[in-house]
């Protein structure tokens, strides 16, 4: 069976991305987690090769630099509008800077490519919410670049406590857990925990890894990532 043996990370001190390295560094296969953040992430691990560079035009060089590349790639690299400051600066995180670390991916030869997308980013209300066309735009590029195995993770609302609180956050959290106390299937498609969308993520990159993949592009929504990262405990 082919496993994970190295991987890189962006977004790893994000919402779900710890949980993204957290996962990794506990799988057995693997050697080298590389990350690329603007600070420490709050992990330690001998497994973990940090690379904190403040500016981020060039965590694709430094992507690139890696000899041999990595086995699989994860992006959950993503602002909070009231991170951004303003919807022009989140766009060059959220789309421009995914944008280009793909292609840099696809550039160094990685095979495996995880993106963490969002729900509704094809849908036809999506082209009119900009958050949902970042989303698309990255989707996209991944797509055409052709990468071995492409895997692209849509949740709904991320839940849990975060790091920098959202507006609106604690309100959506209420609700959507509301609904989960009603019917746990409405709870699954609507939001799903920071945790489990991490280990989602890296549960798919091995069964892409090990050419398991439902598709080429394997598109992972709602409640089948609540399956998929509870399957993995």
């Amino acid at each position: 069976m082919t496993s994970i043996t190295s991987a890189a990370v962006f977004g790893s001190t994000g919402h779900s991305g710890q949980y993204i390295l957290a996962s990794l560094v506990a799988m057995e296969s693997i050697k080298t987690v590389y990350t690329f953040t603007r600070r420490a992430p709050k992990i330690e691990s001998p497994k973990l090769a940090a690379r904190i560079e403040r500016d981020s035009s060039k965590w694709a060089s430094n992507l690139l630099a890696i000899e041999p590349p990595p086995n699989v790639v994860l992006s959950a690299l993503a602002m909070t509008h009231a991170e951004a400051g303003s919807v022009s600066n989140k766009w060059k995180i959220d789309h421009d800077l995914n944008v280009e670390l793909a292609k840099a991916a696809k550039k160094a030869g990685v095979k495996t490519y995880v993106f963490i997308s969002g729900a509704g980013a094809r849908s036809a209300l999506g082209a009119y919410i900009s958050d949902m066309k970042m989303k698309k735009g990255v989707e996209e590029t991944i797509e055409e670049l052709g990468f071995e195995n492409a895997v692209i993770l849509r949740p709904g609302m991320i839940l849990g406590r975060r790091e920098t609180p959202h507006p609106i956050g604690p309100l959506l959290n209420g609700i959507i857990y509301g609904l989960g106390s009603i019917a746990k299937s409405l709870q699954d498609n609507l939001g799903q925990e920071a945790e489990v969308v991490g280990r989602a993520a890296v549960q798919a990159a091995q069964i892409a890894t090990e050419s398991k993949a439902p598709s080429k592009v394997w598109v992972i929504e709602g409640g089948d990532i609540v399956k998929l990262g509870n399957s993995v405990q």
